[in-house]
């Protein structure tokens, strides 16, 4: 078996240079590689296309990186708990692309199994379908969307070992399995990194040839967007 751990996130990260491409797991804050955000906020990398159903918090997650002025162009379905990111784009520092949530899904998705574009009903007859192939299926209008290019796919799951196999807990699954092999290189980041052979097979959500590197954080603050409490 191929061991893919690495020491450190800092190993993991390697060859993440300036102006490449990031798909980033995680839906709002849940499910986010907490541990790698931080260390590419550290590293002062810039001009960086990140590909994330929304961009997290101002002080965290992918809020981080826009505090810092290392996104300059973010691919998202979703940017309302972001001040800053709101503050950026509409004063033009940084551009969006704003996709609709299955679209995003499925883009990844397709690169993930080496399919280069599909057709989709979402956003036809919007400012999505500009400049995009339209086809009509049954009498339905479609839009042609194309599979996304990414440099690394950075996913965060609960439990992984060290040949890339990895399980997810609850809704942290989200956007993290599809964008699993959806890069040219994957990191998976985990809570738990155990010996190969000692996961169940039959539990195993995404198998390791999927990811390139695995590590294990070393803290998780898990912090929730919007806290709802029943009152007394």
């Amino acid at each position: 078996m191929i061991n893919k751990k690495v020491s450190s996130v800092t190993k993991a990260l390697e060859g993440i240079s300036n102006g490449m491409t990031l798909m980033i797991g995680g839906f709002g804050l849940c499910g986010i590689p907490e541990n790698s955000i931080l260390e590419l906020a550290r590293s002062g990398i810039k001009n960086l296309v990140c590909i994330s159903n929304n961009a997290g918090v101002d002080d965290f997650g992918l809020g981080l990186l826009l505090k810092n002025k290392q996104i300059h162009t973010m691919i998202a379905s979703y940017v309302g708990e972001n001040a800053e990111f709101e503050r950026q784009m509409l004063s033009g520092e940084l551009k969006v692309i704003l996709t609709p949530q299955g679209t995003l899904a499925e883009k990844c998705r397709a690169a993930q199994a080496g399919i280069p574009a599909f057709y989709t009903p979402a956003g036809y007859g919007t400012e999505v379908a500009k400049g995009k192939e339209v086809k009509i299926f049954d009498g339905k209008s479609y839009i042609l969307e194309e599979a996304y290019k990414a440099d690394f796919s950075i996913v965060k799951a609960w439990k992984g070992d060290e040949s890339g196999n990895l399980i997810f807990k609850g809704t942290a699954r989200n956007f993290n399995p599809m964008m699993c092999g959806a890069g040219n290189i994957t990191i998976a980041e985990v809570e738990s990194l155990v010996p190969i052979g000692q996961l169940d097979p039959n539990s195993i959500h995404i198998p390791g040839i999927f990811v390139d590197r695995i590590f294990q954080g070393t803290k998780f603050e898990k912090r929730i967007e919007q806290l709802t409490i029943r009152k007394k």
